[in-house]
């Protein structure tokens, strides 16, 4: 068991390059396209789209940590990459006090956030926390220019499920070289009778400029490896409805045979919780990513999308469900509907050039699934256990209908 290491970039261990390896690599645009502990799983360097320039900056990541090699060493791998895959566009870009700033940001971040997150890992085990309850706060003495409040908060000693490390957990910026020790209960008591037992008067105060509490970076308050276990498709749903359509197509289609699981699953959690309650809440899931060609399809047609994703509220499927369609035999089965996400993936794409809908043609044998999608709709729900309204794709409502007569109207046009 560790209770106390010493900190540095150069000593890896096991915990901290799990922790790198495991994450997903998802492309971005901007640094903070995703935020806080969405970082816990998704391995982002702002602007870097291209599936394979993404791997070989994890790779390079990965080894750096793994082998403890330094930000030099580093820095020549970011070069080699740079002029492997022609990257241009990106921030430094230019000049090489630029280029080895950008290296550096690169290596620091994830060195600083992964060596955090292993040792979340490790202190957090039940064994450990019985022995050393409590975190210490430590500031280290190498930062030329020290922020004040990580100086006020040097010494600090609270229980380790305080609600100070939830947002306070180093590093709490750009460059920060804070870090925490576990300690024993006696030691904490001793640190409460020295005036270290509670954080400063005013540090959970939000600082105007950056919409965080004072003292922390924008992004940067949050727990680094207390969210490892949050589901992926999770993460792609957030990041889907922030990427252009374009991109969050390109980027499913390099995903789909990680997440495609995941994604059925939780759809068909939210069917079956549906089906037997037969409420809605307005809580919805992704089924579906519009496929990069239709992106492109619709595109040429005037449609512009805002992103890719495909949601379903539950409303429109209590709907479907007691669809009084049902009657006459025009509604979806429960199956189909239950594995609509599988389903979507196999489906023809059509225009609906009345209604500017998608459509989709699932095959049913005699006759096909026809499902409406309504796009670039502005609707409120329940997004992954947040209330909120979203610009997106929402499916609308679904019916069995002729496959001849579907394909023979002049309506619908098939997208390729």
């Amino acid at each position: 068991m560790l209770f106390r290491s010493a900190f540095g970039f150069h000593t890896p261990f096991d915990a901290q390059v799990d922790f790198l390896r495991n994450k997903l690599r998802l492309p971005t645009e901007r640094w903070d396209d995703i935020t806080k502990s969405a970082h816990d799983r998704a391995f982002i360097v702002a602007g870097a789209a291209k599936a394979d320039l993404l791997q070989d900056l994890h790779d390079a990541v990965t080894k750096a940590a793994e082998q403890g090699t330094g930000v030099a060493q580093f820095t020549r791998d970011f070069r080699s990459i740079v002029a492997k895959h022609g990257w241009t566009g990106w921030t430094g870009e230019g000049t090489k006090a630029g280029e080895a700033w950008r290296a550096r940001v690169i290596y620091q971040t994830n060195m600083a956030t992964s060596y955090a997150a292993g040792r979340y890992k490790q202190l957090t085990e039940p064994a450990t926390l019985a022995e050393l309850p409590y975190w210490r706060y430590i500031h280290s003495d190498a930062v030329m220019h020290p922020r004040p409040w990580h100086l006020a908060w040097h010494g600090l000693t609270l229980p380790h499920d305080h609600q100070f490390w939830q947002t306070n957990m180093p590093p709490n910026g750009w460059g920060c070289q804070c870090r925490i020790t576990a300690v024993t209960a006696r030691e904490g008591q001793a640190s409460a009778k020295a005036g270290l037992g509670e954080p400063p008067v005013g540090w959970n105060a939000i600082d105007p400029r950056t919409g965080t509490q004072v003292g922390i970076d924008k992004g940067w308050d949050y727990q680094p490896g207390a969210n490892v276990g949050t589901p992926w498709h999770k993460l792609i749903n957030e990041k889907l409805i922030n990427l252009a359509a374009p991109i969050g197509a390109k980027m499913w289609e390099e995903l789909a045979p990680l997440l495609q699981d995941e994604r059925l699953k939780a759809w068909q959690s939210l069917f079956d919780a549906t089906r037997e309650s037969m409420l809605g809440t307005g809580t919805a899931a992704t089924v579906h990513t519009i496929e990069a060609t239709v992106v492109d399809a619709l595109a040429v047609r005037g449609i512009t999308l805002d992103n890719s994703a495909v949601w379903m509220r539950d409303t429109e499927l209590l709907h479907a469900l007691r669809d009084s369609k049902s009657a006459r035999g025009a509604n979806l089965p429960d199956e189909v509907w239950r594995n609509l996400p599988e389903l979507l993936r196999q489906a023809k794409p059509y225009l609906d050039t009345l209604d500017h809908a998608l459509v989709y043609e699932i095959d049913l044998g005699e006759r096909a699934g026809k499902v409406v999608i309504r796009v670039n709709y502005n609707e409120k729900g329940r997004f992954d256990g947040v209330r909120a309204r979203i610009v997106s794709n929402f499916v609308q409502t679904g019916g069995l209908v002729q496959r001849q007569n579907l394909q023979a109207d002049m309506r619908y046009q098939r997208l390729e």
